[in-house]
């Protein structure tokens, strides 16, 4: 009994673990950092503090294990990042 008590814990750790989103995360770490040497902490600063802070907060959710709105932060920060990226090009003349 104990030792069916104590498989069924770890499996239960083992798919909590498995969902972690690292991928994502891992992604819009690299968004951010591609923002910033884009520039876009100057040239797009609103864009670029709104996916810090959609970071900030899916970290906040992977401490907590809250890894469905983890991933969605993550996701969200990626997508900041690109707008911030986006925004901080050049206006390219006609």
């Amino acid at each position: 009994m104990l030792r069916k008590a104590v498989l069924t814990s770890l499996l239960a750790g083992l798919v909590a673990c498995a969902s972690a989103p690292v991928q994502e995360m891992s992604d819009a770490r690299q968004a951010i950092a591609a923002a910033r040497a884009a520039g876009a902490t100057a040239r797009a600063p609103d864009d670029f503090q709104a996916a810090q802070a959609a970071m900030t907060r899916a970290e906040s959710h992977l401490q907590l294990h809250e890894y469905s709105r983890a991933r969605v932060e993550a996701v969200e920060a990626k997508r900041d990042a690109a707008a911030a990226i986006a925004h901080s090009q050049p206006a390219s003349g006609s």
